[in-house]
């Protein structure tokens, strides 16, 4: 299968791009948009055999994470800055038409570009465990965090109130938090994408977002698109896990307010169904491409 890797200059920087396989016989690209701010594109290889089916995969390490690290910059890390990016990289490699998937933060970036740009040539729309508000997100990470253990609730407490992210209890917690909603730890039988050592850009994420799922302070603590949901004409499927950061509440926001949406709820998944149920994920986002195209 070929793989295209390269660089497309962006404000300055050098943003990575990696492209697997060729579209043919009328099937546009899919274009995959990571989470963090600040993670990489590495779990999406995941996403490869996708390609087999003659559709090119297009994934990058946004600007400030992976193989697209800047240094220190905080004045970047904004959705202003990311939406660019998005635009520049269609225009730069010619991508006209295509799907796009979003990831968590990802999907954050998927709405706010429809919403705010209202792109053309974008087919379908992917928003796997996300959010159209951070306000939501944070009160039902906080629900969660109350079915935790009395003494981890109150290490997570103590560190919001004094600001003290550092300590070994809320450490603990925030791992037990993250192991019930986001993934399984990593084991050497992880697959080697998940395994493999990345530059994550912390730096993006603690800017962005704050120092952890549930308490956002960093500039995207208002970001907020319930009210533009339905706007959106694009055709949108929804995935999110049982037990997800992204909650059945907060997918349900979007499948309720997207007009025609659909919404594919996985079963034995947290925030990584791609991971956890690959080979389920693999047939409902490729047949959900399929038949957006074969209404064309």
């Amino acid at each position: 299968m070929k793989i295209t890797e390269g660089y497309m200059p962006y404000l300055g920087y050098q943003t990575y791009y990696r492209i697997v396989g060729e579209s043919r016989d009328g099937k546009n690209p899919l274009v995959l948009l990571h989470g963090g701010p600040g993670s990489t594109h590495n779990y999406f290889e995941l996403l490869d055999a996708l390609a087999e089916e003659g559709r090119a995969l297009i994934m990058y390490d946004q600007l400030g994470c992976g193989r697209s690290a800047t240094g220190f910059h905080p004045e970047l890390w904004n959705m202003e800055t990311w939406k660019g990016e998005l635009e520049a990289l269609r225009q730069y490699l010619g991508l006209d038409r295509i799907h796009l998937l979003g990831q968590s933060f990802g999907g954050m970036l998927a709405l706010a570009y429809v919403c705010d740009e209202h792109p053309k040539g974008v087919e379908s729309l992917i928003l796997s465990s996300t959010l159209p508000s951070s306000a939501l997100w944070a009160r039902e990470q906080h629900r969660m965090i109350r079915l935790m253990p009395e003494r981890m609730q109150e290490a997570i407490r103590t560190a919001e109130e004094t600001g003290n992210y550092g300590t070994s209890e809320y450490e603990e917690a925030n791992r037990e938090f993250m192991r019930r909603h986001c993934a399984p730890d990593v084991t050497p039988d992880s697959p080697e994408c998940v395994r493999r050592e990345k530059g994550e850009g912390r730096e993006a994420y603690m800017t962005a977002w704050g120092p952890n799922e549930f308490t956002p302070l960093g500039n995207l603590k208002d970001f907020e698109y319930r009210d533009q949901l339905g706007e959106i004409q694009i055709p949108s499927l929804i995935i999110s896990g049982v037990n997800d950061l992204c909650t059945p509440l907060v997918a349900k926001a979007m499948y309720d307010a997207i007009p025609d949406a659909r919404w594919e709820l996985f079963e034995n998944s947290r925030h990584m169904p791609f991971l956890e149920e690959n080979g389920k994920y693999l047939r409902v986002v490729s047949a959900w491409m399929e038949e957006q195209e074969a209404k064309k």
